[in-house]
């Protein structure tokens, strides 16, 4: 009796460990296997949400066939505390460990809005996007300029919504006044900035924020970033520059950044100042005689007159011999990269070419040509200016 009841107890065993593993094959199976979604999905994550929670969403948006399978997966591969609040993208057809893999070892996604507050030269704008996930791309759904218009109510029904990122875009060539007057715009933002800070010593970047962070911490990240491109790009700098410092040759970056938004050009542009600045010419460009009559604050909005061209002060490199004694905007790392790697070339003048660019010229005669090409532009064109680049005097 005993011997059939040990034999009957270990065919129920081994009927028990093969439904078993036909239920583990099963489960991994479907963890595994391509999932029911026909088109991608933005899913959201709260912050503090269990897995629980997280897998009845997902199972509740057709995002996954079984909660419980997900679950179980995640915890068996260990990665329960690794899960993280905020939007994700979930492919179509993902499975269940794709899934898993999105809201762990994937990070936090673009998934969701984003609001951008672009800082540029000419003006500012908030521009709140929100990822199409059908086709993996922004769509914009509110743009204004704090500076002129009232945040829209969509904006601010939107931008009080939980999967929101935010986003601080400062453009190159703006002045660090520019800067602390947008970010005082910035409702997203807190606390006050104690000063403008140094001219030049900000990193023109995408910063992320989150809501409610600190200007004064942001202006911090910005400096930071800045000195430490400097740093860098001083210690390969080419021998034989005019510059007795990282300083003087963050000033040089400045000016080639306001003379050319072309990337290609900057080298160039910052060879000719070298080439100037070597033989004891001055530099008489426009955009630090500009400097010198706003101080950075603002756009200044006519051409230059005359009389600003022959006033002293010291910005004005008409009257001046070698850099200003600042900066006067805060230049991109293309443009330091520039001016401490310049092209190697005799040009001593550039003018507007009419294509965006700018001529070049190594003699006084060939900048004359072209500035005379440039004249004819403009008069076919019905414009008058200044864009000269360096003057022929």
């Amino acid at each position: 009796m005993w011997r059939s009841v040990a034999s009957n107890a270990l065919t129920l065993f081994i009927v028990l460990l093969v439904v078993a593993a036909g239920i583990l094959a099963w489960g991994r199976q479907m963890y595994v296997q391509p999932g029911p979604l026909a088109q991608a999905i933005c899913f959201k994550v709260d912050k503090g949400a269990s897995l629980s929670q997280i897998s009845r969403g997902l199972e509740e948006q057709g995002a996954i066939t079984d909660a419980r399978i997900l679950r179980i997966g995640v915890e068996y591969s260990d990665r329960a505390a690794q899960l993280k609040f905020g939007s994700y993208l979930i492919p179509a057809s993902a499975s269940m460990a794709d899934v898993a893999d999105v809201l762990t070892a994937g990070g936090q996604s673009t998934c969701g809005r984003e609001v951008n507050f672009r800082i540029g030269v000419a003006s500012s704008d908030v521009i709140l996007r929100e990822l199409d996930p059908t086709t993996n791309r922004y769509v914009e759904v509110v743009k204004f300029d704090p500076a002129v218009d009232a945040a829209p109510a969509q904006y601010l029904d939107l931008a009080q919504q939980g999967d929101v990122r935010w986003r601080v875009t400062l453009a190159e060539g703006v002045t660090s006044w520019q800067v602390v007057d947008a970010l005082k715009r910035a409702d997203f933002l807190d606390g006050a900035i104690a000063a403008v800070p140094a001219e030049g010593s900000l990193a023109p970047d995408s910063y992320e924020v989150d809501r409610g962070s600190a200007r004064a911490d942001l202006i911090a990240e910005m400096q930071k970033r800045q000195a430490a491109t400097l740093a860098e790009l001083w210690a390969t700098r080419a021998e034989g520059l005019p510059y007795d410092s990282p300083e003087q040759a963050l000033v040089m970056a400045s000016i080639v950044e306001k003379e050319t938004g072309i990337p290609e050009e900057r080298k160039m542009v910052a060879s000719v100042f070298i080439n100037r600045l070597a033989q004891g010419m001055r530099l008489q460009t426009d955009p630090t005689v500009i400097y010198g009559i706003t101080k950075g604050e603002g756009v200044l909005g006519r051409g230059l007159r005359q009389s600003e061209l022959q006033r002293a002060t010291p910005y004005n490199t008409y009257v001046i011999d070698g850099l200003p004694p600042t900066p006067i905007a805060n230049p991109g790392r293309l443009s330091i990269e520039a001016a401490l790697n310049p092209a190697d070339s005799k040009y001593l003048y550039f003018v507007a070419d009419g294509t965006g660019g700018h001529a070049f010229a190594e003699t006084l005669e060939q900048h004359n040509e072209n500035v005379a090409k440039w004249r004819a532009i403009e008069a076919s064109q019905g414009q008058s200016g200044d864009a000269v680049g360096v003057e022929g005097n």
